[in-house]
């Protein structure tokens, strides 16, 4: 190839082969660059939010929980967050610190998240929840952004599909030890001033759709042990198995429904004539349940870093 006369010679020379392919390759690299950061998901922590327990033998059904959602996050934090104060007390006086809801989004600020999974672990969405939520919104309204997003994800059982996946796990745990003609009674914590009376109305008939001689009552609510002791002899059973409805096997499980106590579930069904099989187990040790959660944090959509979005 020739230059025209009016440029100089020096700019008609073309570089060596190798330089033009370096240059290029750079090029290349220049423009995806852009696209790259641009499309580079923000990182993602979750705060895993429960009531708390200070029972060391409860702790199995957190750590089973914690195992699932690091197995489906494995590069992201999981911090957890007890909302008792008195628990998060009697813990640090021995050694063994939990903190509230402020301090984990703290952590998970400094951690470097930028999207954060808000995960409920309760059973239903009753009182405590519903100061799980105010208590995040407002940390998100003191630190406006903080993170690119915050998602809560919803308790254990919000739906009929929700009732039906739980009812599969807990009856299929124990297989093959209930047998024929026993009942299973499960004792859920309930609410004063009945918020997921609905719920757990919903519950017990998808438990009873699955399997007739399953009952459940509350420490509180409407559901009282004298309306589950007419229930277990209207149905002529006479061998009952205890489990907690609740996410761990805590205090309740250990003192009002299987303890020693006269005034104990246990103990009132064994002076009513019944025989009694206690199954300490917490609904976060049941095989199937940590995943419910994991599919509740995964589906989340409500962003409390914006404004509710409009149809």
């Amino acid at each position: 190839m020739s230059c025209a006369r009016s440029f100089p010679p020096r700019l008609c020379v073309f570089p060596p082969v190798a330089a033009l392919v370096g240059a290029l390759f750079l090029c290349l690299c220049l423009a995806a660059a852009p696209a790259g950061a641009a499309g580079e998901a923000p990182r993602e922590g979750i705060l895993l939010v429960a009531f708390g327990t200070s029972v060391p033998e409860a702790e199995a059904a957190f750590k089973a929980t914690d195992k699932a959602f690091r197995a489906a996050w494995p590069d992201a934090p999981v911090v957890w967050a007890y909302t008792s104060q008195i628990i998060r007390k009697k813990l640090a006086r021995e050694g063994r610190p939990v903190g509230g809801i402020a301090a984990g989004l703290a952590q998970l600020a400094r951690d470097g998240v930028e999207v954060v999974r808000v995960q409920s672990l309760h059973v239903m969405a009753g009182e405590e929840f519903a100061a799980l939520a105010r208590a995040v919104l407002l940390d998100v309204a003191k630190h406006p952004g903080r993170f690119k997003a915050v998602y809560l994800g919803r308790p254990l059982l919000e739906s009929r599909a929700d009732a039906q996946d739980v009812a599969r796990d807990v009856l299929g745990a124990l297989a093959g030890r209930r047998q024929p003609g026993d009942a299973l009674v499960l004792m859920g914590h309930g609410q004063e001033k009945g918020r997921a009376d609905l719920v757990l109305e919903g519950t017990r008939q998808a438990f009873q759709t699955s399997d007739p001689l399953v009952f459940i009552a509350t420490v509180e609510g409407s559901r009282s042990f004298d309306e589950l002791l007419a229930e277990l002899r209207a149905h002529k059973v006479r061998r009952v198995w205890l489990q907690p409805l609740m996410l761990v096997a805590g205090d309740h499980a250990r003192n009002d429904l299987a303890g020693e106590e006269e005034d104990s579930w246990a103990s009132r069904l064994r002076a009513a004539g019944f025989e009694v099989e206690a199954n300490l187990v917490g609904l976060g040790e049941v095989p199937g349940i940590a995943e419910r959660f994991v599919e509740h944090a995964r589906a989340s959509e409500d962003d409390l870093t914006r404004e509710p979005r409009k149809e």
